[in-house]
């Protein structure tokens, strides 16, 4: 099998090609290995969000929540168990292009129960036992970017596991969760892991910054105002890779741990398919193109881009002063961008959580019915 030409030309840029999906049958099916041979994908990420509408819509869990059910285990159980067994299948499909990239791609995310996005000390306890569970290398735990998100992930990493940072959408915050890896890969040296083993990748979510802005936009309603809508959410991100560049290529800190053997956190977009039917549906893709990142797709936005996407290889580098007048524009036409990014952070957790009790009350009805 050959390539898309689109999709190659992306990772030959410098994007690593992620899916934004998984389920059982992705893999049983063979749907998957598909995605690696012809769409240049090279890694999968997961939320309560794609396990909800996975598990809830198809047939292939039933067996195993059958025999889950004749041991008589509860729902968290049963879940837990239902989603590290496609993680871990999906790790394995995985794996050649784990070694083919020495360890950089080739990874699976799996998120914390988003329950715990305000409790510190559980989340590292749940991490933990995620990355036991699973049991391999090229799995990624995704720990979000709260406030009790931060220290947790200076813990984790500390452990010797690799995280995938999830839920950012400031800047700010996203400098805060560069500091917290750094602090973690200090704690992980003195406590006797190789660097070189532990990767993370920052996921800063883009359209959902559009949308939020967009909506305040058209409440101001002026011509100035409108005149920005659609273009937050890739300034946002353009300032964003500035920040990486910052810390990882010209900071202070980085220089020492990379004697190490550690490696720089990549910036990962997030939230990437359109949500504005006005915007070409390969917008956060097309536009967000730069050395050492990654794109994770959903399926929709994935075939767009095979059919028609583009690559622009000035969409990033040399933005960052541009990006910073089109944050500038929007406070002086009265958008509240603290406000914004505390919303979106708010939204963002609760979204996960409603996902999750929809997939544990999905799971517990048919629990119920495997032992009636």
């Amino acid at each position: 099998m050959s390539q898309n030409k689109n999709l190659a030309a992306l990772s030959e840029a410098g994007v690593s090609v992620w899916l934004d999906d998984l389920s059982r049958d992705l893999i049983a099916s063979g749907a998957l290995q598909d995605e690696i041979d012809t769409h240049s994908v090279v890694g999968v990420t997961t939320n309560p969000a794609i396990f909800q509408n996975s598990i809830s819509k198809s047939e292939s869990y039933a067996a195993q929540v059958k025999d889950l059910a004749s041991v008589g285990a509860d729902v968290d159980a049963a879940v837990t168990a239902i989603t590290t067994d496609d993680v871990r299948a999906a790790c394995d499909v995985l794996q050649q292009v784990f070694v083919d990239t020495d360890g950089h791609d080739g990874r699976v995310s799996i998120e914390v129960d988003p329950r715990l996005a305000n409790k510190t000390d559980e989340t590292v306890a749940q991490a933990i036992e995620l990355w036991k569970i699973v049991d391999r290398p090229n799995l990624f735990i995704k720990i979000p970017a709260t406030e009790a998100g931060l220290p947790a992930i200076t813990r984790v990493i500390a452990e010797g596991i690799s995280v995938n940072v999830t839920l950012i959408f400031s800047v700010d915050r996203y400098r805060a969760v560069m500091d917290a890896y750094l602090d973690g890969l200090d704690a992980a040296l003195r406590n006797g892991h190789d660097a070189a083993k532990i990767e993370s990748v920052a996921s800063f979510f883009v359209s959902r910054v559009d949308s939020e802005i967009d909506k305040r936009l058209d409440a101001i309603g002026t011509p100035e105002a409108l005149e920005l809508r659609g273009k937050a959410g890739l300034a946002n991100a353009r300032l964003a890779y500035a920040a990486y560049r910052e810390v990882f290529e010209t900071g202070i800190r980085f220089p020492d741990l990379q004697a190490h053997g550690a490696l720089p956190q990549r910036p990962l977009w997030a939230s990437t398919g359109t949500k504005n039917a006005q915007y070409p549906d390969t917008l956060y893709v097309s536009e967000l193109v730069a050395p050492n990142t990654v794109n994770t797709v959903p399926v929709k936005t994935l075939n767009a881009f095979a059919d028609h996407g583009w690559v622009d290889t000035d969409s990033i580098l040399g933005r960052a002063e541009a990006s910073q007048e089109v944050f500038d524009s929007l406070t002086r036409v009265g958008v509240d961008l603290p406000d914004v990014f505390v919303v979106l952070e708010a939204e963002g957790v609760s979204k996960f959580e409603d996902a999750w009790n929809d997939l544990l009350e999905a799971t517990r009805t048919q629990l119920d019915a495997a032992q009636r």
